[in-house]
């Protein structure tokens, strides 16, 4: 008489349904929850000290000068930092850098409660968040492939991190609102420091295997360098990294004109850019649960090529758009794609590149999307300010739409790509 085979994805005689697999890896399920508890704390803090520092201020200059001041770290650290990632013990690395945003937000709870928070003290602990994140993006990147023990759930882990993200952001802001109003910035702050101990705890409790990180041979600029070389002459990931680079500068740049266009363009005030912001979130949320539920599909590339195509499509929509539910529905599908786009490229990156030197291409594929947003910023404020929102969008979406599709006639080898 045969046995019954063990169905894998039954955990603790619960069986997930297929979206959530990668929860069946104990080291993942540490990592799922307690980056669920910080980010919802990293959301708070973000509402809290936005409206700390314009109650400072009243400077729009202001807001947006911290935010410049926390990214750039990111252009001059993330691709040493992929480096040091691959030299490094990956759980180490990120129990530093955990650490290290927890002690800041303590210290911004601290200087909040006793009364001293000044705005230059909120600039350079921005500044100082911005370096530790430049190291936490390439390590938490690469360690993704050792959290699951089937590299065919790597997709579904990946997605399931968008989905973290995306839900923290629909999440963390509204109690962050609440707690704002009710009991004030600096337990936004102090939350957000307690969150920490949740994605802490689960890295110190992962069984991770002993052999992950390879022995360094070079110096810290000859690896960067090797890691430069080997995307220059790979073509896959040269080009994927590429549509990514493209899509950071003119594409996400549409964000930093969403004010605008709520109070000039829709005419639907602050409750309207709220609902605005939330429909991106929404469909972020609902593009990386549909990646996570499609993670064994192997056509990757057609979906890579769908996101890349169908993000701007929607945007040059949007900016066209002068009514507000057809405004909501472009950027649900827009906060759709993207997701689908920059999850699929993960998944196909991380399947081809070796893991003595991933930590050093994960590093520029997170500078795609982080470092590249003061550019993108710039660009599209240029273009605002000079022909209008509408066109600041429409301009930068247009040259997305035009490289993306370009990339899936020329290079048809990306969209046969299979994971």
């Amino acid at each position: 008489m045969s046995k019954r085979p063990i169905d894998p994805l039954l955990v603790g005689g619960f069986r997930l349904p297929r979206t959530f697999a990668a929860l069946r890896y104990p080291n993942y399920r540490l990592w799922f929850f307690g980056q669920t508890v910080s980010l919802i704390g990293t959301w708070m803090q973000s509402i809290a000290q936005g409206w700390l520092v314009y109650q400072l201020t009243g400077s729009d200059l202001a807001l947006g000068t911290i935010s410049f001041i926390g990214t750039i770290p990111t252009l001059f650290l993330m691709l040493p930092a992929g480096a040091i990632t691959d030299r490094v013990n990956k759980r180490t690395l990120l129990l530093a850098t955990q650490t290290v945003m927890m002690l800041l937000a303590f210290i911004m709870t601290a200087l909040s409660a006793t009364g001293r928070l000044q705005v230059w003290h909120i600039a350079l602990l921005a500044a100082a968040l911005g370096v530790a994140q430049s190291f936490d993006a390439p390590a938490r990147q690469a360690l993704a492939v050792a959290m699951v023990d089937d590299r065919a759930d790597l997709m579904n882990a990946i997605a399931l991190n968008s989905a973290i993200f995306n839900l923290a952001r629909v999440i963390g802001p509204a109690i962050g609102g609440i707690v704002l109003a009710t009991l004030g910035a600096t337990w936004c702050f102090g939350l957000n420091g307690l969150s920490f101990l949740a994605v802490i705890a689960g890295l110190w409790l992962m069984k991770l295997p002993a052999n992950q990180d390879p022995v360094p041979q070079r110096s810290l600029v000859q690896q960067t360098l090797e890691g430069l070389r080997y995307i220059r002459t790979n073509a896959p990931i040269r080009n994927m990294i590429a549509i990514m680079g493209v899509s950071g500068i003119f594409g996400m740049s549409y964000a930093v004109l969403l004010p605008a266009f709520a109070a000039d363009v829709l005419r639907v005030g602050e409750t309207g850019l709220g609902a605005l912001n939330t429909a991106v979130g929404l469909g972020a949320l609902a593009g990386a649960l549909a990646v996570a539920s499609l993670s064994r599909y192997r056509r990757k590339g057609m979906l890579a090529t769908l996101g890349s195509t169908l993000f701007p499509a929607m945007l040059i929509v949007f900016a066209l758009s002068r009514n507000m539910p057809l405004a909501l529905v472009c950027l649900a599908i827009s906060g759709w794609a993207i997701v689908v786009q920059n999850s699929t490229i993960n998944t196909l990156i991380q399947g081809i590149v070796p893991d003595q030197l991933r930590g050093r291409v994960m590093a520029v594929f997170s500078l795609m999307i982080f470092g590249t947003t003061p550019f993108g910023s710039l660009q599209a404020g240029a273009i605002a300010q000079v022909l209008g929102p509408p066109a600041g969008v429409a301009v930068g979406a247009l040259i997305t739409l035009v490289f993306a599709a370009s990339m899936a006639l020329l290079q048809p080898s990306l969209r046969r790509m299979e994971g």
